[in-house]
């Protein structure tokens, strides 16, 4: 048997996320953004565990991203929504990049992954939140 993984979140954006792009399209210039944060909730899914980040989204929730933490070299947070949520950006030792947008627990999440990276890594990622 192989070492247990403890799931630390696992579902879609922050719901407030939905919400704040569905306001701001009544200005028609955000109806895009609305798009692409209804977009967001019906088909990404987030699955952060102690071994591994995984990101299901694209259309129709096809694509499916892993990563392990011994790839990163850097996580970046920022918050969104008054702090509600935030968007998250896990740089990987081949120079690529996973954006997580509208993350709820951001900051919860952002310590728990710190915990499971490179000592240089972690480093390189304190930061401000």
């Amino acid at each position: 048997m192989g070492v247990k993984e403890d799931v630390y979140y696992e579902g879609g954006p922050h719901i407030g996320d939905l919400i704040f792009h569905c306001v701001l399209a009544i200005t028609l210039v955000f109806i895009p953004l609305t798009i692409g944060a209804i977009i967001r909730a019906l088909w990404v899914r987030y699955r952060i565990t102690s071994r591994r980040i995984s990101v299901t989204g694209g259309w129709m929730g096809r694509n499916r991203t892993d990563l392990i933490y011994s790839e990163v070299t850097r996580v970046a947070v920022i918050p969104r929504g008054l702090g509600l949520w935030g968007d998250m950006a896990v740089q990987l030792k081949d120079g690529s990049r996973l954006e997580m947008r509208a993350v709820p627990q951001f900051r919860e999440l952002h310590e728990k992954i710190l915990e499971h990276i490179s000592d240089k890594a972690r480093e390189a990622s304190k930061m401000r939140v």
